[in-house]
Formats: C-alpha cells, sequence, structure tokens
C-alpha cells in the first residue's frame, strides 16, 4: 500500500507518542516533526524548531507509525511539532498514505502556527494538506494569551477548526 514517498528534502521527527490524550479527541498516536520557523515566545517545543533536529522520517518509521495507529483504542493521528505545514510536501505523502490504508476510519488533527487565513491564501501546498485533515489547530501560540484550562491548545488565539459535512472547516465548539 505504500506509495514513494515524496521527497523534496528530509523530513525530520523528534518522535512519536503512543497514546496521547492531550493532542486531540480521544487516544491518538502524534508524530512531533522537526522545524519550525515561528519560533514562538514560551514554546514547549523548542527543539523542534531546528530542522535538522531527531531522526529521518523514512518508509520504516512510516510503517511503525501506521502499525500503531492501526489498534481499534487509537482514535488516530495528531501532526504537530515543529510546524507540519514547513514541510507540506513530504506531509501531504504522508496524508495520502494514510487515507490509503485507513479512510475514514482514524481522524487527523493537525496543529500549526499559521491561522487559517494564512493557509487558504497560500499559493503553496498547505491548503492540500488540511483538505485531508479533520481537525486543524491555528496560530501562534501567545504567552500573554496563555491559558491551561483550554482543551487542545495553549493560548486563547489559537482556534479548533472542524471539517464539516460539506469538507468546509468551521470553528470547533
Amino acid at each position: 500500500y505504500f506509495s514513494i514517498i515524496e521527497n523534496s528534502g528530509n523530513m525530520n521527527y523528534s518522535g512519536i507518542i503512543n497514546c496521547t490524550i492531550v493532542d486531540g479527541n480521544g487516544f491518538r498516536v502524534a508524530l512531533y516533526l522537526s522545524g519550525c520557523n515561528h519560533k514562538c515566545e514560551g514554546c514547549h517545543n523548542k527543539e523542534t524548531w531546528d530542522f535538522n533536529f531527531g531522526k529521518e522520517y523514512t518508509h520504516k518509521v512510516e510503517e511503525i507509525l501506521f502499525d500503531r495507529i492501526d489498534k481499534p483504542f487509537i482514535k488516530g493521528l495528531t501532526l504537530t511539532g515543529g510546524d507540519p505545514l514547513y514541510h507540506s510536501t513530504e506531509v501531504l505523502g504522508l496524508l495520502k498514505r494514510f487515507r490509503e490504508r485507513f479512510g475514514d476510519t482514524k481522524d487527523v488533527w493537525l496543529y500549526t502556527g499559521f491561522t487559517m487565513e494564512e493557509i487558504n491564501r497560500s499559493d503553496d501546498l498547505k491548503p492540500k494538506v488540511i483538505e485531508l485533515c479533520d481537525y486543524v489547530v491555528d496560530g501562534r501560540f501567545e504567552i500573554s494569551k496563555r491559558d491551561t484550562s483550554l482543551p487542545f491548545r495553549g493560548s486563547k488565539n489559537q482556534i479548533i477548526w472542524e471539517k464539516s459535512e460539506n469538507g468546509m472547516f468551521e470553528h470547533s465548539s
């Protein structure tokens, strides 16, 4: 089922969390990608700013990732980092292969420092990436708006977008 991993360079990841409940609804597997130029003050993953941090994402890593997701109690995949949208080409390929294997039986959450407006105005692959996601948490972390009581996000400016039945993203309640 694997198609070729398209590489416009390499994509590194800093880790895989096998069973997290803080990176989206339900038990999830989270892939932390390396590389972010937002450099938000107060970021809790500063090491992932470096695009070379961690290990290279390979076919073998993807097999392991998908096998971990392929458990009945795992609701889906979370892509975070770093910022996955700095690797739009590679992440688009990953999500196409994810959908080939799991269809809509598992969901995808993606965390990004880009706003939905910035993504929609983008002339690169960012809009194509989010088309394959079910939830997008957008916006840079703003330490002055930090709120630890918010589910699945760190600051009040960040928005959880949920894909509706018509394929459009709407604010999630």
